[in-house]
């Protein structure tokens, strides 16, 4: 049976497991998915309408449609990392299938002279992110992870972190996570293990570690392997109003599952250390679920021309998170009952809640009859505005401060254009997004590109689109004493949609 403890994190927590910077980038960010359709055109929809997935960009688009309307839309995707760290180079490739759009809209045409021309109701499912990944570090540093133990070692007194007479070791380890919080429970790993000891080991006051493993540089191989997805369901009203206006809302209800698994080997040690080789292992399983809503409009400023605006208020999310840790050693008098603490001893924490900032977006469209579009949008988020909560709790606090100093604004220009040749469009796009730090060399700007077609008959239509997009990012081998890998991301997204009038 697994052990579970539940806990409040305190102090340290947030840096070392869940609910920190990342989390917040985590669910804050956001992949242009869709229809492929949308894909294609880089998600430059705000101005247009006439795709599900443009309720992403203006709640108003559905309003656009003539006729009631059912798209689908799987897509394969192909994650690429090439890490870097000191002198090591590593590179992964990992390929996927999802569904990623499911929806319909009814379109109810008014002809009793009211200045509502017509309604749409519409229904749809889009993925928000898609969490499978693969991420494989490795090379020579002078950071090993004794200095991760001996952050949160240090201040902490030994006679809490022993383990007491008749005491199971996975109990002391569960119930100090309990009753001390993270910090206490990682410096608990760390003595236990053997890779730190007390400066003083008789006084069970002592608050001093120092590290039993000696070297100049050390070898690591980490990995971080996270599956799990953040999708949308969106309930969506709208209406043309006269023959210019079109106005809509939406309700989007966020479903959230995430798992990463961590582990880091390492060896490469002097050869007079006590210790030679050693692994830690981690395991974070995140759900919950999230709210929002958004407000739009579009306005036909002539046959060609057409302006949006939209409104998405910041997203709600309410998550639970449960971890798990393993590690070991070659020390020789490390504890040797180390290797019963293992996936099976889980800490459950409370449940706490992301807000992530609202988004504005305006757009601008060209139409050029039926033979094709161009169409400009631009977004801007706050990401200094997000927060954790509750934030009275003090951890939040000290965190939501260190978001607010870290964290900027987001600017996203998106660039799309379609050609109709006959039955055949032709599809292009690019988008931009820039860095969600306000000063953060290891996180970089995002560029994609896209392209692809569609073929109609009849009331159908088949598209086709290819994405791709690229990042450099910084990713710590844990948040607190080790190195930073830097990651050059590239996605690549293939995807095939369905699409019906009726």
């Amino acid at each position: 049976m697994k052990r579970l403890s539940t806990f409040i994190l305190l102090g340290l927590c947030t840096i070392g497991s869940a609910q920190s910077i990342n989390e917040v980038l985590r669910y804050g960010l956001e992949e242009t998915q869709g229809t492929a359709r949308y894909q294609a055109m880089a998600g430059a929809f705000g101005a247009l309408g006439g795709d599900l997935s443009a309720l992403n960009n203006n709640a108003a688009g559905s309003a656009v449609f003539n006729n009631s309307f059912f798209s689908a839309t799987a897509s394969h995707y192909n994650r690429n990392n090439e890490a870097f760290l000191g002198n090591g180079f590593r590179s992964s490739d990992r390929n996927y299938l999802d569904l990623n759009q499911l929806g319909g809209v009814f379109v109810f045409k008014n002809n009793s002279g009211s200045p509502w021309k017509k309604i749409a109701l519409s229904v749809n499912y889009d993925m928000v992110q898609n969490f499978d990944n693969e991420i494989r570090i490795g090379g020579t540093t002078s950071a090993g992870i004794d200095n991760y133990f001996l952050t949160f070692a240090n201040g902490v007194p030994l006679g809490p972190i022993r383990v007491q007479q008749g005491e199971l070791i996975e109990d002391a380890y569960l119930d100090i996570g309990a009753g001390l919080g993270f910090a206490d429970q990682q410096a608990f790993l760390g003595f236990q293990s053997g890779f730190i000891d007390p400066v003083n080991p008789d006084d069970d006051n002592n608050t001093q570690y120092f590290s039993n493993a000696t070297y100049n540089n050390v070898n690591q191989e980490y990995l971080q392997r996270t599956s799990g997805y953040n999708s949308k369901f969106t309930l969506n009203f709208a209406g043309q109003y006269q023959e210019n206006l079109y106005l809509g809302a939406t309700i989007n209800i966020h479903s959230v599952l995430f798992d990463r698994l961590t582990t880091l080997d390492e060896d490469g040690y002097d050869p007079s250390s006590a210790i030679q080789s050693s692994y830690f292992d981690n395991r974070l399983h995140t759900e919950g679920a999230g709210f929002s809503f958004s407000l739009g409009a579009i306005a036909k400023l002539s046959d060609n021309i057409r302006v949006g605006g939209n409104y998405q208020s910041p997203t709600w999310y309410n998550l639970t998170d449960d971890f798990a840790q393993r590690i070991d050693t070659d020390f020789a008098d490390k504890n040797p009952d180390i290797t019963f603490i293992d996936f099976n001893s889980v800490n459950l924490l409370e449940e706490y809640t992301i807000r992530t900032p609202s988004k504005l977006t305006g757009s601008l469209a060209m139409i050029f009859g039926k033979e094709g579009l161009i169409s400009f949008d631009y977004s801007y988020q706050d990401m200094s505005k997000a927060e954790l909560r509750p934030a009275s709790d003090p951890s939040f606090t000290s965190e939501n401060q260190f978001i607010s100093e870290q964290l900027g604004a987001i600017s996203t220009f998106r660039l799309g254009g379609e050609y109709r040749i006959d039955r055949v469009s032709l599809r292009a796009g690019y988008r931009f997004e820039s860095s969600p730090y306000a000063d953060n060399p290891s996180w970089g700007d995002l560029e994609a590109y896209s392209g692809g077609f569609g073929y109609s008959w009849g009331p159908n239509r088949i598209d086709l689109a290819y994405t791709r997009s690229e990042r450099d990012l910084g990713v710590p081998i844990f948040d607190i004493g080790l190195s930073t890998g830097q990651v050059n991301q590239v996605n690549s997204y293939v995807s095939l949609g369905y699409s019906v009038n009726f």
